[in-house]
C-alpha cells in the first residue's frame, strides 16, 4: 500500500449533483476516506452540481460535445482532462451520456456508476432519471432500489459492485419513489462503492499507466 496514499477521483455529472453531495459529505465524515474527489467534469454548463463543486473547493472543467465536435472529440478531450489530472478513478453520477466502449475500454474497472434500480431490472439503454421509476411502477414490482457497477461498453452491463433494496409503497408516484431510492440507496452505496474501489486502488499502487 502507498503511504499516506489517495485514489484520486473525477466525478462526472450532468445536473443538479445530489449523488456529487452524498459524496461530498462522506468525503468529510470520514466515509470516504481512501479516495479524494479533486475534480468535477459536467457536460451541462448550467449544471448546479459545479456549484457544489466550487462551494467544496474542488476544480470543475466544462465539456460538451458540441464544442468538441461530437462524441469521439468530446471522450478524446475528456480522457486528456482526466490524464492531465492524474485521476485514477472515475465515478458517474448522474452523468446523462453513455460512453462508448472504445473510452471505457482505456479504464477497466475504473469508472463506476449508480442506477436507480436492481440490475438487470430496469437498466439498459434509455432507462435513465424517473423513466426508471415509471418503469418500476408500471410493472407493478414492490422492491426496487439501487446498484453501484463498473462502467463497461454496455449500459449498465458492467459487473456489480453493491446493490441496496427500497420497497415501494402504496400510492407512490415516481417522483416519491425516486427521493426515496436516492435518500435511502443511492446516497448510502455510492460513498461505500466509492471508498471501496479506492481502497482496492490504493493497496495495488498506482499500477499502469491507463
Amino acid at each position: 500500500m502507498l503511504k499516506d496514499a489517495k485514489a484520486r477521483i473525477a466525478v462526472l455529472v450532468s445536473g443538479g449533483g445530489t449523488n456529487l453531495q452524498a459524496l461530498l459529505d462522506a468525503q468529510k465524515s470520514g466515509i470516504l476516506r481512501s479516495g479524494e474527489i479533486v475534480l468535477v467534469v459536467s457536460n451541462n454548463p448550467d449544471a448546479y452540481a459545479l456549484t457544489r463543486a466550487q462551494n467544496a473547493g474542488v476544480a470543475t472543467a466544462v465539456l460538451t460535445k458540441r464544442d468538441c465536435g461530437g462524441q469521439a472529440g468530446f471522450e478524446a478531450k475528456l480522457h486528456e482532462t482526466l490524464k492531465t489530472a492524474d485521476i485514477d478513478l472515475v465515478i458517474l453520477a448522474g452523468f446523462m451520456s453513455i460512453l462508448s466502449a472504445e473510452f471505457t475500454d482505456r479504464w477497466p474497472k475504473k469508472i463506476i456508476n449508480v442506477h436507480p434500480s436492481l440490475i438487470p431490472s430496469f437498466c439498459g439503454q434509455g432507462f435513465y432519471g424517473l423513466r426508471v421509476h415509471e418503469a418500476a411502477l408500471s410493472y407493478g414490482v414492490k422492491v426496487t432500489g439501487a446498484t453501484v457497477h463498473f462502467v463497461n461498453e454496455i449500459p449498465d452491463g458492467g459487473q456489480i459492485i453493491l446493490q441496496k433494496a427500497v420497497e415501494i409503497q402504496p400510492g407512490d408516484t415516481p417522483e416519491t419513489l425516486q427521493k426515496r431510492v436516492m435518500e435511502q440507496a443511492e446516497w448510502i452505496l455510492l460513498p461505500r462503492a466509492a471508498e471501496m474501489v479506492s481502497a482496492e486502488i490504493v493497496n495495488k499502487g498506482k499500477g499502469e499507466t491507463v
